[in-house]
């Protein structure tokens, strides 16, 4: 497997409900795109980076800035992510895909190279590796890796709507069709409930940009424990977005999902009454 042509995957798209354009907020001068793009390539096992988009009018301007940059980028599906994820896995010739969204503009590459690392170093090749069942993690760590044939076979027999649209819920909802495995945090804590690195609500993206403003200029390739360690002296910063810690998309989906558990998500806190 370590001869295996390795392609990583980011998600990207301009609509969101809640925070639209996200993507393409600036974070210390340049897009929260290109700061995850910047903290990937920092991966060793990344092997080649693109961009996944949608071939809506609007994610234009995602394209644009991947050809402006240098950056690969593919445009599919607006919402069968399956789909889109397996037709720009084909165009680049993988057959190890990594995927990881673009809203984790906090990941840390050391994460990504464990992740990739562990499914390289398997004697019987896992189908489907991740840090998400169950996530340790603080939640924004999120990788996923698979077999490019995994992931065709997932395509092809995929058809409730969460399948398509999350793109690897097939996966570890058929346990018995895939070999999986999980990757634990190495230090034996669990962060992923009470630390929230991803960006979905306004608060959030406050929270990214004050980490990004204090790290940055003093260390361009800060990493997960210097961020511990700035929320430690800073809890003014963490508190920023805390409300939301726990909250994930999986908590429209609980009666359909067998193999997540109430404990893995919670509710998303009702809005604050204006003053």
């Amino acid at each position: 497997m370590n001869s295996a042509t390795t392609v990583t995957i980011i998600q990207a798209r301009m609509g969101s409900s809640r925070l639209p354009g996200k993507v393409m907020m600036p974070l210390c001068g340049r897009p929260l795109l290109q700061r995850l793009l910047e903290r990937v390539q920092r991966s060793r096992l990344k092997g080649t980076v693109v961009v996944a988009t949608t071939d809506a009018a609007e994610d234009r301007e995602i394209v644009r800035f991947c050809r402006d940059n240098g950056y690969f980028c593919f445009a599919g599906h607006p919402s069968d992510l399956l789909d889109r994820h397996l037709k720009a896995a084909q165009l680049f010739g993988a057959n190890v895909v990594v995927k990881i969204p673009s809203d984790c503009p906090l990941i840390d590459p050391e994460v990504i190279d464990q992740v990739i690392g562990t499914f390289h170093r398997q004697h019987e090749p896992w189908d489907y590796l991740s840090n998400l069942h169950p996530p340790t993690y603080p939640d924004g760590n999120d990788v996923e890796v698979m077999t490019f044939a995994a992931l065709e076979r997932a395509h092809r027999e995929a058809v409730r709507p969460l399948e398509r649209e999350h793109t690897t819920p097939y996966f570890w909802e058929n346990p018995r069709r895939f070999r999986i495995g999980n990757v634990l945090w190495e230090t034996g804590r669990n962060l992923s409930m009470s630390h929230r690195w991803t960006i979905d609500y306004p608060e959030d993206y406050q929270f990214i940009r004050a980490v990004y403003e204090a790290l940055l200029p003093r260390k361009a390739d800060f990493g997960l424990q210097d961020i511990l360690d700035l929320l430690e002296n800073h809890p003014e910063i963490a508190g920023i977005n805390r409300r939301f810690c726990g909250v994930n998309w999986y908590r429209h989906h609980l009666d359909e999902l067998r193999a997540i558990s109430p404990e893995e998500t919670r509710r998303e806190p009702q809005p604050k009454a204006k003053q």
